[in-house]
């Protein structure tokens, strides 16, 4: 049975970006296997304004179907090729959305979000 794997999306400081870095990169020279995968948002508003709902359902179709390219994943969604690009270009950026030459995926199974409540 094939691991669930699971995008972690954080709300926190540059310190707690640094913090989970460092822990992985000490437990992978131990030898240890991380198995994880961060993305870390500075404030709640980039993170709300790149998991748009539009955004969301691209991921989402992305990881049932995959996509050639752009230029199909728009005709599948039914929407308009710049917006999509744009949505796309966004996620790419955000290490939500992953490109091999023009083929995209989402391979996570899920998307976990947390919000730190602790001020910076």
């Amino acid at each position: 049975m094939k691991n669930s794997t699971k995008v972690q999306v954080h709300v926190g400081s540059l310190k707690d970006m640094a913090t989970r870095f460092t822990n992985a990169w000490n437990q992978a020279s131990k030898g240890i296997e991380v198995k994880e995968t961060n993305v870390t948002f500075l404030d709640v508003q980039t993170m709300l304004d790149t998991l748009s709902p539009r955004r969301l359902d691209l991921l989402k179709y992305v990881r049932q179907y995959g996509a050639d390219n752009v230029k199909s994943l728009a005709v599948s969604l039914g929407r308009d090729y710049k917006n999509v690009h744009h949505d796309v270009s966004v996620l790419l950026s955000a290490g939500l959305l992953l490109q091999d030459g023009r083929k995209l995926s989402a391979p996570w199974d899920e998307l976990s979000a947390h919000v730190s409540l602790k001020m910076a």
